[in-house]
């Protein structure tokens, strides 16, 4: 055994504590930590001919590396949409990592079992009775959504498309699809240009079902309903569209990456009536789950159009069975144990701590947009329907308010144009943001 490797084995014990000690440091220094940190300028080194060991890999990173890392983990990083990681979800993933099982099938380890159980309890969180698989994230659940309902599509015209490909041009209808839509479009072969455009209601992003119907009556399509724009958290009239099924042939795909979590809520659950009809639905849990990047789920009511899509054909794996493993349900064949993180966040915050959190980061969010619309400084350009707020200065830039914010430290927020107005937006979805955390963000604001 190469020696260095060889002593990390016999220290193993005393170097998994200092990881852990160097671990919680961080996590000690995240809210005095800047939020968005510069870039530092690391350069680059050669690959060692003869590594050190552990114990200088790690002081290296420490001095070269750490320094850059945004606080991302910490409660005022309000870009993009992003969670934390609870504490049961980091164990989980150091676990994960630990353990280094590979979740592709049943065989030789209760891993996937595992897997399952936490769809089911994801799937009870929701209201969403369907089976699921872990997936990377919402572009990749997004993805495998859109690919069984191109096989649906394939059967109403009477080909396998997973056998033939595409024989007959794929439609797809939205109103305000997340980017990762076009995306998976272009993976799957259907074309970004068969996307078509829905129009949407006046001062909304949400689809008009008028409209959707009219597209409709041209014949078989998948409809890619949003349940949470990113913009401004608008909502497609789910129960209107899952209606529209009664009278013409469609694939019902909902991407409720973060706004899905509405569902945990009662006051806000509303939102997503009729999901539970969908054909299939995009869940990211790296968002408001507060698990480590990266995770997410899907779920489907045709699990037998996504093996026929998904199957991995080898007689050393085995045919997929009654009860599919994941390796037969998702692109990937070697899976990490995603399910983990999440299993131990559920098992130890339940539904109630899933439902604080999500109703305290909603309250959080419509703190601040009552803060901005009362200032001359500032503009709401849309409602805050849930956790994220859009805005605008009144006399100043976005990127000259958003460079000054990032380097103040205090907190991080991106860029968007929302009705040709360049805006800012402001995501809440970390399981430590407090009212406090808004106070320092209004202030570095200059609310």
């Amino acid at each position: 055994m190469f020696a260095k490797l060889a002593e990390d084995l016999a220290e193993l014990p005393d170097l998994l504590e200092a990881t852990r000690t160097y671990a919680g440091r961080i996590l000690a220094g995240l809210d005095s930590r800047p939020v968005a940190a510069m870039a530092s300028d690391a350069g680059s080194a050669p690959l060692p001919e003869s590594g050190e060991g552990l114990r200088a890999a790690m002081a290296a990173f420490a001095e070269r590396w750490e320094p850059g890392f945004a606080a991302s983990a910490g409660p005022r990083y309000l870009g993009f949409v992003t969670g934390g990681s609870t504490p049961a979800a980091l164990a989980g993933d150091w676990l994960t990592s630990t353990l280094d099982q590979n979740a592709h099938g049943s065989v030789g380890s209760s891993a996937v079992a595992l897997e399952r159980e936490a769809v089911a309890w994801l799937g009870s969180l929701f209201g969403l009775d369907m089976p699921g698989a872990f997936v990377t994230g919402a572009t990749m659940s997004n993805l495998v959504g859109l690919a069984i309902g191109r096989e649906w599509l394939g059967t109403q015209l009477g080909v396998s498309v997973t056998d033939e490909g595409l024989t007959e041009p794929v439609r797809v209808l939205s109103g305000t699809p997340h980017s990762s839509i076009g995306k998976s479009l272009s993976v799957l072969g259907i074309g970004r240009k068969h996307l078509i455009s829905v129009p949407t209601l006046p001062d909304r992003e949400a689809a008009d079902v008028a409209a959707l119907e009219r597209e409709l009556a041209a014949g078989p399509a998948i409809v890619v309903a949003n349940a949470g724009t990113v913009n401004t958290v608008d909502f497609d009239d789910i129960r209107a569209i899952a209606d529209l099924k009664a009278r013409y042939p469609f694939w019902l795909h909902v991407d409720a990456a973060f706004g899905g979590f509405a569902a945990v809520s009662p006051a806000y659950a509303e939102l997503v009536d009729g999901w539970s009809e969908a054909d299939s639905v995009c869940i990211d849990l790296h968002k408001w789950l507060n698990v480590p990047y990266d995770s997410a789920v899907q779920f489907t009511r045709r699990q037998d159009l996504q093996v026929r899509v998904f199957e991995n054909q080898s007689p050393y794996l085995g045919a997929p069975g009654a009860v599919p493993d994941p390796m037969h349900l998702t692109p990937e064949t070697s899976r990490r144990l995603r399910a983990l993180p999440a299993w131990f966040a559920l098992s130890a915050y339940g539904r109630e701590g899933y439902r604080e959190i999500v109703e305290r980061n909603i309250a959080c969010a419509q703190a601040l947009g009552s803060r901005l619309a009362a200032s001359p400084s500032w503009r709401l350009l849309a409602p805050v329907r849930l956790n994220v707020v859009c805005f605008t200065p009144v006399d100043r830039q976005v990127p000259e308010v958003l460079d000054a914010l990032s380097r103040s430290g205090e907190a991080f927020l991106t860029p968007t144009v929302y009705q040709g107005v360049p805006a800012i937006r402001a995501a809440f979805s970390n399981w430590r943001t407090t009212m406090a955390d808004v106070d320092r963000v209004c202030r570095a604001l200059g609310v």
